[in-house]
Order: C-alpha cells, then structure tokens, then sequence
C-alpha cells in the first residue's frame, strides 16, 4: 500500500513540474519514486522510506538540478550581426586584393580585402568571408 502512495505522490509531483518550470518537483517526484521503489522490496519500514525519498531527493536537487537548469535556460546558439556573416559566398565586384577591394555580401556592397596576401580575386568569383574587420570583409578562396 505505501508503495502505491509514494508511485502516486511521485507522479503528482512530476505533474506538477509542468506547472512551475523550477525542475524542484521534479526532483522530489524521483525522491519519492525512489521511496515507492524501496517500499515495494522492504514492506513497511516507514523510517527506510523516508530516508531514502530525503537522501534520493537531495542528491538530484543538488546533482542533477543545476545542470538540467543551465540546460534548459541556455538559449541557442545563433550567431547574429556581423558573427552571422562569417562563412556565408560573397561576390568580387572590383578587384580585391589584400589591400584593398570590394564584395556584395548579402545584397549590400561591402569594402573587402583578401585573407591571403598571395589572393588576388577578379571581379564576379565567388569568395567566402573569413572574417569581419570593422566594416570590412576579409575573404578567402571558395571552398
């Protein structure tokens, strides 16, 4: 019969988990399917099962918690602004040697120079931005 209660208290924690979005329930609901787990071997020893939902508990609440949390909170990695143009084709539209030159990156004219001071790239190939100094593309060969 204990084994019942702590299976649903478990499950009603974890439920509940939905609702507050903090991963403690969750924790607890292991706790306590732990506890159900123990109560099915060992019978009624009432003090065993609650050490073990305590000890079980705490353990994910400090072990499991923190990482699962940073997990969840982290947002995704998505480079954005000039770190989103890194590794996209550009088109040559004047001369672009490592001194000086000009690309059309993402429908906009951009000065240009190339990574390499052995590149020198034609107008109309096709270049792949290295990186974004300032405002200015430093480009390599198509890969």
């Amino acid at each position: 019969m204990a084994a019942l209660v702590w299976l649903v208290a478990g499950i009603l924690l974890a439920a509940a988990e939905a609702l507050s979005g903090d991963f403690v329930l969750l924790m607890l609901a292991g706790g306590a399917l732990g506890a159900a787990g123990i109560s099915a071997v060992a019978g009624d020893a009432y003090l065993v099962q609650a050490a073990v939902f305590a000890v079980v508990s705490v353990a994910l609440v400090a072990g499991v918690r923190p990482p699962l949390k940073r997990r969840a909170l982290r947002g995704p990695d998505l480079a954005v602004n000039v770190a989103a143009l890194v590794g996209r084709e550009a088109e040559v539209l004047e001369l672009t040697s490592s001194d000086a030159g000009q690309v059309k990156l993402s429908g906009e004219v951009w000065t240009a120079r190339s990574a390499s001071s052995a590149d020198v790239f034609d107008p109309g190939q096709i270049v792949r931005v290295v990186q974004i100094d300032g405002a200015t593309a430093v480009v390599g060969r198509e890969i």
